[in-house]
Formats: structure tokens, sequence, C-alpha cells
């Protein structure tokens, strides 16, 4: 048994201790997906260790300290994904319906047919906006139906597991599909006028993930975050950006997004809402996100019933609201980060002037 628990714990170790590397490989950088359940087997190997080892001995005190350290830092990184952390968007407490705005984001999967379960869910909430990734033409001619209530759209239909789509009963202006890294990998971008009058700059993205069967690194996806957390840093434009990031909340490289961009994540103090993958249900994680500038607060999250995709869809409802919403801070960017930025942005050809002018 002292065997077994100490290669167990050598695992948790090895596990903890890999995703510190600056490496980006896609073996590496998987580590920093199962937080949570990293920290659930943590503390699982402490129970047995108390039921099967001798603390009599030093090697048992050592193997304990080492799994505790583990599940103490696994919980750091998902605590403010819970409602033990204090929020970092505040309630939202204007409810005229001028002011708000409410977006749909769905990672559809390509082969999937379920179309009518995503209209009925449309239906049956009333969103603003609905972003679709993962969407090819089929998609594109089953969510049609939608353009009688939601005029305003933007298509880039792809079969490569990349196509995107935008439904939006808000206009839409200076809207622009770019390939920010790579030549096959769209992102969405464009003006979105609320009924109060005032324009939202709004990004949609879908960075390709470090995997075995596409990109063995996660350059590609790092660097296309970090353009578009780098375009709206100084900006004084309401800012929205959603989409499947292929990453997770508390991860080093989204962590990096929110401090160079400034945006605020709705999900701190609430929730991890995690939407993938639909088929298991221990093995979930957040990867479809919605961040925001700091003129907004939230009036709900809602992970909503499976359409037959891997993924869940995420329902987030804001309202505008620039004087109230001014006292919210997110995080804050280092020196370190900063380098820490170039580095990646360094190691891919890409163009930063591709995504568009955060002004109105």
């Amino acid at each position: 048994m002292l065997i077994v628990l100490s290669l167990l714990s050598l695992i948790i170790l090895s596990a903890t201790l890999l995703p510190l590397l600056r490496n980006s490989h896609w073996l590496v950088r998987g580590f920093d997906f199962p937080r949570f359940q990293l920290a659930v087997f943590a503390i699982l190997l402490l129970v047995l260790q108390y039921l099967f080892l001798d603390f009599n001995e030093a090697t048992a005190w050592l193997l304990s300290s080492i799994v505790f350290l583990c599940a103490c830092y696994h919980s750091w990184w998902i605590l403010p994904y819970t409602r033990l952390w204090p929020v970092e968007v505040l309630a939202a407490k204007d409810n005229q319906s001028e002011r708000q705005l409410s977006f749909i984001t769905a990672n559809v999967l390509t082969p999937n047919r379920g179309a009518d379960k995503l209209i009925k869910l449309m239906h049956e909430h009333q969103p603003d906006v609905l972003v679709t990734l993962e969407s090819d033409l089929w998609w594109q001619e089953q969510l049609d139906v939608l353009k009688d209530k939601m005029p305003h759209t933007i298509s880039c239909p792809l079969d490569n597991l990349y196509g995107m789509h935008v439904y939006s009963r808000l206009p839409l202006d200076d809207v622009e599909v770019s390939f920010l890294v790579e030549e096959n990998v769209p992102s969405m971008h464009a003006l979105l006028k609320l009924r109060t009058g005032d324009w939202v700059r709004v990004h949609f993205l879908h960075p390709a993930p470090p995997s075995p069967t596409e990109n063995t690194e996660s350059k590609e996806r790092d660097a296309e975050l970090i353009i578009v957390a780098r375009s709206v840093a100084d900006s004084e434009q309401a800012t929205i950006v959603t989409g499947d990031l292929n990453d997770v909340a508390w991860s080093r490289t989204t962590r990096l997004f929110r401090k160079l961009s400034g945006l605020l994540d709705p999900r701190i103090g609430r929730g991890m809402y995690n939407t993938y993958h639909v088929g298991f249900p221990f093995m979930r994680w957040p990867l479809d996100h919605l961040f925001h500038s700091e003129h907004f607060t939230v009036q709900s999250i809602q992970r909503l019933p499976s359409i037959g995709s891997d993924h869940f869809s995420l329902l987030t409802r804001l309202s505008y609201a620039p004087r109230h919403g001014s006292a919210q801070n997110g995080l804050e960017a280092t020196k370190e980060d900063e380098v820490f930025a170039d580095d990646i942005e360094n190691a891919k050809n890409v163009n930063k002037n591709k995504v568009p002018s955060p002004g109105s």
C-alpha cells in the first residue's frame, strides 16, 4: 500500500508541477484544464493516506504534506469560480429593457444535427445575439429561419470545425471577419448598437486548441487571445469578447488575456459554468466564455440544456450601466506579463493590424 500511495502521490505532484513550465506543448498545457478534478483526486488521496499510512513514520508525513499542498494549490485556482469568492462583476440594479443585452454562445459541433434544439432555445430565451462556433453551411441553412427576428448577421460557414455565425436583433456595423493567426481559423469583429443608441465593440473568437490532432502547441491559440486583448486594452469603448476559447477560465493564458485587456469575468464569485464535455459529467471545464468591460453589470448567467453537441451553450444577460459598473476592477498586468505576452506574439507571424479599431 505504501508503494501504491507513493506512486499516486508522485502522479498528483507531477500534474501540479508540469503547468508551471512555460512550455506550450499540449501535454503540458493540458494540465491547466482539470484543476477541479485534480483537487478532488488529491483530497481523496489524503483520505487514503490517513487510513493506510503509519504516521509514526516520516515517509507518511512527507507524502501527506505533498498531497495536501497539491490540493491547496489546485483549490486556489478554482476557488474564484465558486460562491465562496467575492464577485468581480456587480449584480445589475437597472432592469430597464433598453439597457439589457443578452448573448447565447453555442459551439454546435459541425456533424451534430440538433439545430431544432438550438432554435427552440432561441425562441425560449429570446437573446439579442447568437454566436455559433463550428457551424458550416448546413447549420447556416437551418439557422437562417432566425433572420425574421434577428436580421443582422455575420456568416463564415466552414467545414473544418471553425465555421462561425452571428445572428443579432440589434444593428451591426463595421463588420469584419479576420484570420488573425491561422488562415483557416476565423474570428469576427463588429460594432453592436444598443437600444439606448450606445455602441459596443464585440469580438467573437474560436482559436484552435493545443491537441495531438490539431496544433501540438498552444502558441496559435495564445497569440490570438493576446492580439485581441491588446487591441482593446486602452479603449474607453464598451467591449465584449465571447466564444469558445479552447482554454479554461483559470489558465495562465486566459488570466493573461484578462490582465492585458482589462476585461471582467462575470463568473467569478458565481460559478464555473462548465460547458465541455456534455458526455462526461466528471470531466467538465469552462471552455465557452464571455468577458466584458466595466460598462456592464450582470443580470444572470445560465448553462443551457444540451443541443446534441459536445458543448453546452452559455446564456449571459448583461445590463449596460457605465456609472454603476465603474466601481468594478479586474486583474492588472505586470511588466512580467507584458514580456510574456511579447514572447507569445513573437513566436507567431501575426498581423496585429487585423483587429478592427475599438473606436466607434
